[in-house]
């Protein structure tokens, strides 16, 4: 039980099937196993992340993993964990959140070996082709609706109500094992907690068509301490993979400022540090926690973004920590010096750089004392920076620790 263990030590582990054959397998000879991400967005988000962790383990040890980015099934709607039915988007859009999301992957897993190279596939090549009448035939007759009506994800819409189009997906995703059991022998489905009844599903569409036996296992669905779900950042927004969206710097950010009880926990989970490396850092107490904090900062940030972004990030963050004012890395907003002489305001810039999600934010944290421009703090907002005494180059900061540069030229 090797494998199984190494995943339940490092927290990645809930539920699992078949506890005793899965471990004899993940400790056997290669085998393929999937993993599915719908493309609902232009990029994954940190919520994402311990799925694609546990893909980039079991390859290491030598199985083979297979990513579904979920074209077909994105065009349908997950209604696990979701009160509403998700916005319809266009055919074209969920076509490019693929092409983006597809891109993303190859940072975290190998497509290139030989022998267990990672596989890389759209769910919309084999759904779209699917005649209506042989799915219900083929797929439908083995799905009782009673035991769908039971399913969590059901149950907790039918009061809000729910359409037959996301009513369906979870025969969608089990179909998907099955092709993927018929065209590539994957015997193995990894999934968020929220996915434990769509690998159910697929297990049992398996049996009944095949007569085979496979199995699944769902990852935990990470809270910090306080309870906040591990994809949103401070001021509530997702913490996305792609650069564009989230920049390396504050990534990082959001590492090095969780709570230092979550250190070690995340250590465990986002980073490949052997455990007793781990449990040497976890002995650490105090002003030195911050050193695990920047070692998991580090870590997760070069995993995603590579090495040289994540010393540009670390040696940003370290110099706005000593107070010394060495702004090179942080990221910045270049603005025309036209827009300082005609007037612009905080709630703008604060605004504009991200650093809060609105002007309301922006209100609300310069009556907590929260904004400041260098060492200036920010009371009133709504007033414009006066260009005679707005230097070229100025640091905005909201909070303790997140910090945006603002260029005038």
């Amino acid at each position: 039980m090797e494998l199984l263990r190494k995943l339940t030590e490092r927290g990645l582990i809930y539920q699992m099937t078949a506890e005793e054959k899965l471990s004899e397998l993940l400790d056997g000879p290669s085998l393929s196993f999937y993993i599915g991400f719908d493309a609902t967005a232009g990029s994954l988000h940190l919520g994402h992340l311990v799925p694609l962790m546990i893909a980039r383990h079991l390859q290491n040890e030598g199985h083979k993993p297979i990513i579904i980015v979920g074209g077909g099934t994105a065009l349908v709607g997950d209604p696990s964990c979701r009160s509403v039915e998700r916005s319809f988007e266009s055919k074209e859009t969920v076509s490019a959140w693929v092409d983006s999301i597809s891109a993303q992957m190859e940072h975290f897993l190998d497509f290139k070996s030989q022998e267990n190279r990672a596989l890389l596939l759209d769910n919309y090549s084999w759904l779209s082709k699917m005649n209506y009448l042989d799915f219900l035939r083929d797929v439908g007759r083995h799905f009782s609706v009673n035991r769908m009506l039971s399913a969590e994800s059901v149950k907790l819409r039918l009061e809000t109500g729910i359409s037959f189009l996301e009513f369906s997906y979870s025969l969608l995703q089990a179909f998907d094992f099955l092709h993927l059991y018929r065209s590539h022998n994957c015997v193995l489905q990894v999934g968020g907690s929220d996915q434990w009844g769509n690998i159910v599903a697929g297990i049992d569409l398996i049996r009944r068509s095949e007569g085979a036996e496979t199995w699944g296992f769902t990852c935990p669905l990470v809270t910090t301490v306080s309870g906040e779900k591990m994809s949103k950042s401070q001021t509530g927004g997702a913490i996305w993979l792609d650069p564009s969206m989230t920049t390396p710097y504050d990534y990082y950010q959001f590492w090095i400022n969780i709570d230092d009880k979550d250190a070690v926990y995340f250590l465990k989970l986002y980073t490949f540090i052997p455990m007793n490396e781990i449990e040497e850092l976890s002995l650490l107490e105090g002003a030195e926690i911050r050193r695990v904090k920047e070692r998991l900062a580090f870590e997760t940030t070069a995993l995603t973004h590579g090495r040289e972004e994540a010393f540009k990030a670390e040696k940003a963050s370290r110099a706005l920590f000593a107070g010394n004012g060495d702004q090179e890395d942080v990221p910045s907003l270049e603005i025309p010096v036209k827009r300082l002489r005609n007037g612009i305001s905080c709630l703008d810039l604060f605004v504009e750089t991200g650093l809060c999600p609105s002007r309301s934010e922006v209100r609300r944290l310069a009556k907590q004392g929260g904004l400041y421009i260098g060492d200036d703090r920010v009371n009133d907002p709504v007033d414009n920076l006066d260009p005679e005494n707005t230097s070229e180059s100025i640091l905005l900061r909201a909070g303790k620790k997140r910090y945006y540069k603002v260029i005038f030229r």
